[in-house]
């Protein structure tokens, strides 16, 4: 029997991954059975269960991939050159996260929170990838104070756990209200906040 190569695994595992990804924004990570995922992935269970054990750690596989992500995306709007004003971070921000013609990264988030709260393996995953998102704000913060982008004295700690803060609520007014966008979002914080 032929070796099969890395990255036939790591292809197939993606595409767990995504077939998971797609059912649980649609149904949610408890209403999605396994059976669920082997439909949407059209892959056969000794398939799916060559890479997870169970839906448990399916879950926690999405959350990461889905906070990996985010990482990627954040990291590339906050650590720009030169630093963005803290009008054009939140913009960009909120910009990266809400790819517009699909909701579901924002819905995988907001369930990410949820299950956290009842799931000890996904809170630390949860709180381990939200804090290095939350470190990347604090950078942000540090080097806006630097470039004298915030008011002198400015604590960048501070700065930065409130510009990530931000995101959250945006993401639950996109998801729930839609009424919102990320241009009118950093408009209505540069409006807003001097």
């Amino acid at each position: 029997m032929p070796k099969v190569s890395q990255e036939h695994l790591d292809a197939r595992r993606a595409q767990i991954l995504d077939a998971a990804t797609r059912r649980f924004a649609r149904q949610g990570f408890h209403a999605t059975t396994m059976q669920d995922v082997l439909m949407e992935s059209d892959l056969s269970a000794g398939a799916v269960y060559r890479y997870f054990r169970g839906k448990n750690e399916l879950v926690a596989a999405v959350a990461e991939r889905v906070l990996a992500g985010a990482h990627v995306q954040l990291q590339s709007v906050l650590l720009a050159d030169p630093v963005p004003t803290p009008a054009d971070a939140v913009h960009g921000v909120v910009a990266a996260i809400d790819p517009g013609d699909h909701d579901d990264p924002l819905r995988m988030a907001v369930q990410v929170w949820g299950e956290a709260l009842r799931d000890e393996n996904l809170a630390r995953l949860a709180g381990d990838g939200y804090g290095q998102i939350r470190g990347l704000f604090v950078t942000y913060a540090r080097r806006a104070a630097e470039a004298g982008l915030l008011p002198a004295g400015t604590d960048p700690a501070a700065a930065g756990s409130a510009y990530f803060s931000l995101v959250p609520g945006y993401m639950l007014q996109r998801l729930l209200l839609g009424d919102v966008s990320p241009a009118g979002y950093a408009d209505a914080l540069k409006a807003t906040l001097r």
